[in-house]
């Protein structure tokens, strides 16, 4: 197996693990992380609690500027907290679109879409480098920290190229750095699968950007602190697990406001050690991201 086959299945097992935790906007961890990054507590009660597992980095929903009529593809949904968002904006005569590649996630998305009553959207079972969409059939692409996770960007770019039509654009929110990381991180695995390690300069994003074939880019630093991702990612210390998962009880503070004893898994653990030595602020932002596809 390629090593970023191996990273892909990585990525693959902690997602699928965390769609099956329990994780939503009904603790208070969980929804202020999703605020933090910019989704207003009027948005997160507009869907169900169990959308929101506090994975954003961003809120492209929020500039993505999307019409009545649009087709809009949502590059790994989760459990479905942008495409449920979307789907008002674009209307019974547009399309919102997930993709993921857990499966876990596609069902927990599924569910949510029928608890929140919407009839135009949809959700596809696929790897964001290939997309089971038909050429030049979208509006609009956004994503909410996944690119990251792609070993090869250029190859998801080339697919969102593809798949846009002529004048479509991309709306995204994602991890990129500012500078190089240290070492212990960029190859620690814990810290890929928690959006860090994977992510690559601003300017590299730019320029795969544009060798995508992509105009008008821009790739913004939010100013965001990343240590409230950081939390989303030790968010699993909200909801006690079930002791028969066979994951480690151990104690941490200060996650849900209470420190009881919690089950977590050794990713989550690892992340979280990485990110209290290292201020990760000083290397990565939280970025948002636009291009256009020429018309």
């Amino acid at each position: 197996m390629s090593a970023s086959n191996e990273v892909i299945d990585q990525v693959r097992t902690q997602y699928s693990a965390v769609a099956t935790r329990g994780l939503s906007s009904d603790h208070a961890g969980v929804k202020a992380v999703a605020e933090a990054f910019g989704y207003s507590a009027e948005e997160l009660a507009s869907i169900p609690a169990e959308a929101n597992m506090g994975l954003s980095c961003g809120n492209p929903t929020a500039t993505a500027r999307l019409r009545a009529g649009e087709v809009v593809v949502d590059l790994g949904c989760g459990g479905g907290l942008d495409v449920l968002l979307a789907a008002p904006k674009v209307g019974p005569t547009g399309k919102a679109i997930g993709i993921d590649m857990s499966q876990e996630m596609i069902d927990l998305a599924r569910r949510n879409a029928a608890k929140s009553r919407v009839e135009n959207v949809e959700f596809h079972l696929s790897t964001i480098d290939k997309l089971p969409l038909e050429e030049a059939t979208v509006d609009c692409v956004i994503s909410n920290c996944v690119i990251n996770l792609a070993p090869d960007k250029g190859a998801v770019l080339r697919e969102v190229f593809r798949v846009l039509k002529p004048g479509g654009r991309v709306a995204v929110s994602d991890i990129a750095l500012k500078q190089m990381l240290p070492e212990e991180v960029a190859a620690n695995l814990s810290a890929y699968v928690g959006c860090i390690a994977g992510a690559i300069l601003i300017d590299e994003y730019r320029q795969t950007l544009r060798d995508a074939g992509f105009e008008a880019v821009e790739v913004l630093d939010t100013g965001a602190d990343l240590n409230a991702y950081a939390k989303a990612e030790n968010a699993a210390c909200c909801v006690p697990a079930p002791a028969e998962d066979g994951l480690p009880v151990v104690e941490l503070g200060g996650c849900c406001g209470s420190t009881p004893p919690v089950a977590t898994s050794e990713i989550h653990s690892q992340l979280v050690d990485l990110l209290t030595r290292y201020n990760v602020n000083a290397f990565a932002a939280s970025v948002r991201i636009f291009a256009v596809k020429p018309a």
